[in-house]
């Protein structure tokens, strides 16, 4: 869980994972974790099992509705910028997370190649580790490539071949944005079949990509076809230049219950515990 904590959304939560069987088998049992207060950080990075190179810094929001209101859901937009990870915050976090974490996998004789997820909280006395995933997180993943400025194939089959060339790795200055657009109800239940309008309008904002992750061809129109449909992602010099440009493309798509987040990248802080 996150967001404001208090007895009413736990026993909502409970209801819903062990009553209404929302998640299956997972919400048989329930772990109480430690909450921590601050905010949030996607820190991902590529290694090829020895050397590691970090990705451009990123930070998602999961709540569906402003204010960081309502259930958790897979990521309603996100947004990438130097600011994020000052030098020292991210000396911190590569001494005090990252190597640890790469030794205890060589000392387990993990050879581990691929992304790596570090979920973290920047509390008071420091960055705490929330979750770790072995991937790239979504949409932080729309954030991230916005501002790549190498060649990701290239990079990707040094890593796979256990050659990553950390310092090919370079990155577009400025930010990224990403406004997740999902289909009314969503993360609960939704409907689906419902005709996007607006695709071509959207596109033609400059420095924003429409990238599609619920949708599906119906004859000559373009449909909705899970709860996360749209990913309007932008650059720009600033991130508020960013936001501007995808908030102007997201005014121009329209279908029947579509919502969408209107405060990505505004600091935000959060409680939270580990596996949220």
């Amino acid at each position: 869980m996150s967001g404001n904590p208090n007895p009413d959304a736990a026993t909502d939560f409970i209801e819903r994972v062990m009553e209404k069987n929302e998640l299956g088998d997972g919400g048989k049992r329930v772990m109480l974790e430690e909450a921590l207060e601050g905010e949030e950080l996607s820190f991902i990075l590529l290694t090829d099992g020895e050397r590691y190179a970090p990705l451009a810094p990123t930070r998602d929001h999961k709540r569906a509705f402003d204010n960081n209101q309502g259930p958790n859901t897979g990521g309603m937009g996100a947004y990438s910028s130097d600011e994020l990870l000052p030098a020292e915050l991210r000396r911190t976090i590569e001494k005090t997370i990252v190597e640890p974490t790469m030794k205890g996998l060589a000392a387990d004789e993990i050879r581990y190649q691929g992304f790596l997820y570090i979920g973290l909280m920047l509390t008071k006395s420091g960055p705490k580790v929330l979750e770790f995933n072995c991937r790239l997180g979504d949409p932080e993943t729309q954030a991230i490539l916005a501002r790549v400025e190498f060649d990701l194939a290239e990079v990707l089959a040094d890593a796979a071949a256990g050659n990553l060339k950390p310092e090919k790795l370079k990155w577009k200055a400025g930010a990224s944005a990403c406004v997740v657009m999902a289909s009314g109800g969503y993360p609960g239940k939704f409907e689906i079949g419902k005709e996007i309008r607006g695709l071509s309008e959207a596109a033609r904002v400059t420095d924003v990509k429409v990238l599609h992750a619920g949708t599906k061809r119906a004859g000559d129109t373009i449909a909705t076809s899970g709860g996360r449909v749209l990913g309007v992602t932008s650059t720009g010099n600033t991130l508020n230049a960013a936001l501007q440009k995808a908030y102007e493309a997201a005014g121009k798509i329209q279908f029947e219950g579509m919502h969408y987040r209107k405060d990505i990248g505004k600091p935000q802080q959060r409680s939270s515990v580990a596996g949220d």
